[in-house]
């Protein structure tokens, strides 16, 4: 608590001096009505255009080409929780310093792993909505934005946002990073990467597969119980967490030699060094999230949280589930974006108005009922 105080203080120092500038990729969720009255001015407003796609080729195609060679990190460039953006920024498929905007997401997951539009529609305007700013339509793929590079501000804290604010996009019982109890939830995870190969090498024969996938997503939520006392695992993350246990199988395999095996080579190549295997091609048809039905079911779990300490896992009845998916868009809009933009205004508000119609597209045919919570 002390040092999420400490935070505060410091980021209220630094939106009152008046040589600060604030970022453009920082993200304006959750700041106090007189910070966004101080920071919206300094900001220039991007209007949002409509997501690119469909694709209209969606065979499997090189994708580790010449015009999208991997490169090493310069000096200030970002990544986060996520290898499949991490490894699109590194191999020039969103600009490489990890900023982007949601429609260069849409596109590179769409052209770099063939993720199926809806899909990527979903994920990177939930994603955008919370971690990025929605005025100058940028987004951080990463949690910190290290002091270096061209123009280093030292007043810049090292924590900017990004696609990591917990339990949302990023999450508990991550496969290879640890929970935020912990300290370090974006990093690489040696360990847990080596547990990953302990259960690939149990139930998949030394590769990576939909039921690896079950046995580890269900012992990453039992380590969590275990260890971390504040466990959550709800609605978004319940989704996002099952979600994440399939996305190696379907879109870190080529394209070429699709059989569902994931070597541990690769998926080191991509989890930990964000890069393809040489002469990589993409999938060969849209995927989203096959095999979250086989994960799922080899050990079901109700959405819930750990109360009052480890190994006390208490389900949540009023999360959204497998079962109820409009409510995981009812409980996002009405408790998470209302909560992180109680009462917007002007360019603030037409900006959210904006994405959230565009989020909403990605639940529209599943008989949703779209929510307006700032008015048409």
């Amino acid at each position: 608590m002390f040092s999420k105080l400490t935070s505060i203080i410091f980021l209220c120092t630094l939106l009152c001096s008046p040589t600060f500038a604030y970022p453009s990729h920082w993200s304006l969720a959750g700041l106090p009505r007189e910070e966004l009255d101080r920071v919206l001015p300094t900001l220039k407003f991007n209007p949002p255009s409509f997501p690119p796609g469909p694709l209209n080729d969606t065979s499997a195609k090189l994708v580790n080409d010449k015009a999208h060679p991997w490169k090493p990190l310069r000096p200030g460039d970002i990544r986060g929780p996520c290898p499949g953006l991490n490894t699109l920024a590194s191999h020039g498929w969103l600009p490489r310093n990890g900023i982007a905007t949601p429609e260069q997401i849409m596109l590179a997951v769409q052209e770099g792993f063939n993720m199926e539009f809806g899909t990527a529609m979903l994920v990177t305007y939930a994603a955008f909505l919370v971690d990025g700013n929605v005025v100058t339509n940028l987004l951080s793929i990463g949690g910190k934005s290290p002091k270096t590079g061209a123009d280093p501000d030292p007043h810049q804290p090292a924590t900017v946002g990004g696609l990591n604010t917990h339990a949302v996009f990023e999450g508990d019982s991550s496969m290879t990073r640890g929970d935020a109890f912990f300290g370090n939830n974006h990093d690489f995870n040696e360990t847990l990467f080596q547990e990953m190969v302990e259960v690939s090498n149990q139930f998949g024969a030394g590769k990576y597969n939909y039921t690896v996938a079950g046995e580890l997503r269900h012992r990453r939520i039992q380590d969590s119980i275990a260890t971390n006392p504040n466990f959550s695992f709800v609605s978004p993350r319940y989704f996002t967490g099952f979600a994440e246990s399939t996305f190696p199988v379907n879109f870190f395999i080529d394209g070429r030699h699709e059989d569902g095996q994931l070597s541990l080579d690769v998926a080191r190549g991509f989890f930990q060094n964000s890069r393809m295997p040489d002469g990589f091609f993409r999938a060969s048809s849209p995927r989203s999230v096959e095999g979250i039905d086989i994960v799922f079911s080899s050990h079901p779990i109700e959405p819930g949280r750990n109360v009052g300490g480890v190994n006390n896992y208490v389900v949540d009845p009023t999360s959204a589930d497998f079962n109820t998916f409009c409510l995981l868009y009812t409980n996002f809009v009405n408790q998470t974006i209302r909560g992180l933009y109680p009462n917007p205004t002007g360019v603030l508000r037409q900006a959210l108005n904006f994405n959230l119609n565009i989020l909403f597209k990605a639940f529209d045919g599943n008989n949703c009922t779209q929510i307006f919570p700032y008015g048409k």
